[in-house]
């Protein structure tokens, strides 16, 4: 599918696009761009890899003429740019906004002025149900992705992919626990019984090369993942290390959710079931109000979302494993 394509990756200096870009410089791909504003990651970057098919553009999505120089002659995009941080989003939601919602708009227009086959916008499980700005932005370039699919027509196709938090990823909770055992300090625990889905980070880029080949027109993918309590992963995280560290429950924090939601009840109700992924159609109802209004669907209300609660629970062994599966682990091990 890639062989002699070009792929441009914005946000392509972080822990997710670099992820990408990896998987991507082992097929028999032409050329990788990474997009990005940060110069000093990207000359970071460039020094370590010493690739010639991987190639830098200094820009903002904010800064349609500098995405859309950026993507002449590119066969394929991955948007991974965002504000994702919880507390920065909250305290700037209109750069959330700016970045999120209308830095997407501005790589599909710019994708389809240049007749990209195809754009894979990354989205996050807070999208699903949003109770904080992150989310609520995050939900909203949804809503702008799917309404540019229906208005493009066939050259470019636009679709999203949504994950919940990976594991081992900058400021989430497993490095936070392995410092605080080295450390020796007690484990902080916000509640033991809230749940997360657990996923690596390449379980996130089959992910985003399941939606590049099946992908149709402003379809969803979403892939399902098992999931742990916090307090099982403090426990497991502990026995790992040997630690006698105490566990230490400091409450729910502002911005969480007990659990995370990756399908809505009415997704669910539409999702084709593809193994390991499940597929959500875009909603392509015209613009005519009755039928919003005035028809509905009589089994949403018996469908559930799928959620880190009813989603497979790993038992202590399998969560164990998990995690001595993270290079992560093994390196502080």
């Amino acid at each position: 599918m890639f062989k002699n394509k070009t792929l441009l990756i914005t946000g392509g200096t972080g822990s997710f696009g670099n992820a990408v870009l990896n998987r991507f410089l082992q097929t028999d791909i032409k050329e990788i761009r990474i997009f990005s504003r940060d110069e000093k990651k990207q000359d970071d970057m460039r020094n370590q890899l010493k690739n010639n098919k991987v190639k830098f553009y200094i820009g903002d999505v904010r800064d349609y003429n500098s995405i859309e120089r950026a993507m002449h002659g590119v066969d394929y995009v991955f948007h991974a740019a965002a504000l994702k941080q919880v507390p920065s989003c909250e305290f700037f939601p209109l750069e959330a906004a700016k970045t999120n919602v209308f830095g997407t708009q501005n790589t599909i227009d710019a994708a389809v002025a240049n007749g990209v086959e195809k754009i894979i916008c990354l989205s996050t499980d807070k999208a699903a149900y949003p109770i904080n700005a992150m989310g609520i932005s995050k939900a909203l370039m949804e809503k702008v992705a799917v309404a540019a699919s229906r208005n493009i027509g066939d050259k470019t196709t636009v679709c999203l992919t949504r994950y919940g938090n990976v594991m081992a990823s900058r400021g989430s909770v497993i490095p936070l626990f392995v410092n605080q055992l080295k450390e020796n300090k007690p484990l902080t625990v916000t509640d033991p019984n809230m749940t997360r889905f657990l996923m690596s980070l390449e379980d996130a880029v089959d992910l985003v090369l399941f939606a590049f080949e099946h992908g149709n027109q402003g379809d969803l993918f979403v892939n399902k993942a098992p999931a742990s309590t916090i307090g099982d992963l403090a426990s497991a995280i502990k026995e790992i290390f040997s630690s006698n560290s105490d566990i230490k429950i400091i409450g729910t924090r502002h911005g969480e959710k007990l659990y995370e939601t990756l399908c809505t009840r009415e997704e669910m109700q539409k999702a084709e079931d593809m193994g390991e992924f499940y597929r959500i159609p875009a909603d392509n109802r015209d613009l005519n109000y009755s039928r919003y209004f005035s028809e509905g669907e009589t089994n949403i209300s018996a469908i559930e979302d799928y959620h880190s609660h009813n989603t497979n629970r790993l038992k202590e062994d399998d969560l164990k494993s998990l995690l001595l599966g993270l290079d992560y682990i093994q390196e502080n091990l």
